[in-house]
């Protein structure tokens, strides 16, 4: 039930954001279509047109920052009565004197909810004026300040690199998001819907507008907060029955419920629009049932900058700096083997990409391929040996190398294979150490040393039913190799494969 609730609460933040505005109009080109005119708005209304509005708040956000880590830490220490929260000048001068360790806590605290939580540092600056770039340092700041002050605990590597870096991206798309919901022109319930969504969607933000009454102001000039004409935004969802194998069985799996979401924000192609996070693309899957993670998979690629290259006649091609966000979680499936089938994630990367789009082809109205090769600052790969405390992977860098090709057939529906493969180095291992004798808040290992290569090939056809409506089929396949430096290497593999009903908005 508390997935259900959370799910639909998620739901409620991103249906409201779709305008009229974002809305495609029918191609001319469909005989059976009636063509429309789309009429730009004028610049007067929207609010980043103001300059009245458009002033940065520094010290504010500061404050905000420091604000959230005070909050945190006093919710930790007066109402959860966590030992980790009991603080003292001693414990911040022990955990500034001992340094950075990698600590032991779950996969999707480390790797999920840390970058979650630096997005919020992030938004502090974001939703006070300050740009992707001038809002960076508050993420770092605000993760430093949490390491080192706010837990006695040693400050952990891994969460600064995750809660910074991994937060910065979060955050953008979140604040971008949050932007499809406010029109200050509105009144009365359906106002309250969209200050209540964009305050799911981005709550920093949603906080910023209770505190100067944004979130009550009603507006007839400079209200709208995105202009699709400029950012075009394509939202989907999806909802059905997804089957995972256990160790790649096809008889012996579990089968569970799940909704999806998808964004393309942007053209990737528009020579104007070239801010960071101007094109970015989301793609998130909860799982709804008990057993499995609530978050199935998160994947967000933002671009950072770009560049258009000339390679020949009616070929658009986009060269560009991308920041990744990629997490895969599972758990042993019901009445199966205690075998994890995966668990992926480069919470912090960012390389060289580069899309292209070929001109119309036959029955393709369009054939669209990219190809990004990163570094992997920050990534978790599941490991076979280690178990510490909450931790059964390993961490480490590396480097990832991605292939995506989509098909667009017009009315028949888009077919899209995803190529994804990952490589993590552990360096820093446990052997040589008394596990019996070693506190194990101070093991200070990223897990067993290890070369991690996980490759995940995922296809999807969208079959159109309507105009609104298609038919979601979705497979991939997951194989892993693991050579340990000090234990047998292992070779795993599986694939779980979906249905549902996706709803194009």
């Amino acid at each position: 039930m508390k997935k259900i609730i959370l799910c639909l609460l998620f739901c409620a933040a991103f249906l409201p954001a779709i305008h009229a505005d974002s809305i495609p109009f029918p191609d001319e080109s469909d005989n059976d279509s009636v063509p429309l005119l789309k009429v730009p708005l004028p610049d007067s209304i929207y609010a980043f047109n103001d300059s009245s509005r458009n002033v940065r708040h520094p010290w504010k956000a500061g404050v905000q920052t420091f604000g959230i880590n005070v909050g945190v830490w006093a919710f930790d220490r007066f109402v959860l009565n966590a030992d980790f929260a009991r603080i003292s000048g001693s414990t911040i001068a022990h955990n500034i004197r001992n340094g950075f360790v990698w600590d032991n806590d779950k996969f999707s605290t480390n790797l999920f909810a840390h970058p979650y939580h630096g997005s919020l540092y992030f938004n502090t600056a974001r939703s006070n004026g300050m740009n992707f770039w001038q809002s960076l340092p508050y993420s770092f700041a605000g993760s430093l300040m949490w390491e080192t002050t706010c837990e006695i605990e040693p400050p952990a590597i891994n969460d600064f690199i995750a809660t910074s870096i991994g937060g910065a991206c979060i955050g953008e798309i979140t604040h971008r998001l949050s932007s499809l919901v406010y029109d200050d022109s509105r009144t009365g319930f359906p106002r309250f819907m969209r200050e209540f969504a964009g305050t799911i969607i981005c709550p920093i933000r949603g906080l910023n507008r209770i505190l100067s009454g944004d979130a009550w102001r009603v507006r007839h000039s400079y209200y709208k907060y995105h202009d699709y004409s400029r950012l075009p935004v394509a939202f989907s969802a999806s909802a059905g029955m997804r089957y995972l194998a256990d160790r790649n069985s096809i008889f012996r799996g579990e089968s569970t419920p799940y909704v999806t979401f998808d964004v393309l924000y942007g053209d990737a192609f528009n020579k104007r629009e070239n801010r960071p996070y101007d094109y970015f693309t989301a793609h998130v899957t909860f799982g709804m049932s008990s057993n499995q993670p609530l978050v199935s998979s998160v994947h967000l690629l933002g671009r950072l900058w770009g560049t258009p290259l000339d390679l020949g006649e009616n070929l658009e091609t986009e060269f560009g700096i991308f920041q990744h966000f990629n997490y895969y979680d599972s758990q042993p499936v019901k009445d199966g083997t205690s075998l994890v089938p995966y668990r992926i994630s480069e919470a912090a990367a960012v390389g060289p990409g580069l899309i292209y789009r070929f001109p119309h082809v036959g029955n393709l109205k369009r054939l669209e391929q990219s190809i990004f090769l990163d570094a992997i600052i920050l990534g978790g790969s599941l490991s076979d040996y280690y178990n510490i405390i909450d931790r059964d992977y390993n961490m480490g860098s590396g480097y990832s190398a991605k292939v995506r090709t989509m098909m667009d057939f017009g009315k028949t529906g888009t077919f899209a294979f995803n190529t994804d493969y990952y490589s993590i180095f552990t360096w820093k291992g446990y052997e040589g150490k008394d596990l019996a004798t070693t506190d194990p808040l101070y093991l200070n290992a990223q897990g067993d040393r290890s070369m991690a290569q996980l490759l995940v090939m995922t296809s999807r056809f969208m079959f159109s039913l309507s105009p609104r409506v298609s038919l979601d089929l979705a497979s991939s396949f997951y194989f892993r190799r693991t050579e340990y430096k000090y234990h047998d290497n292992i070779t795993a593999r599986t694939f779980d494969t979906s249905i549902g009903l996706m709803i194009h908005l």
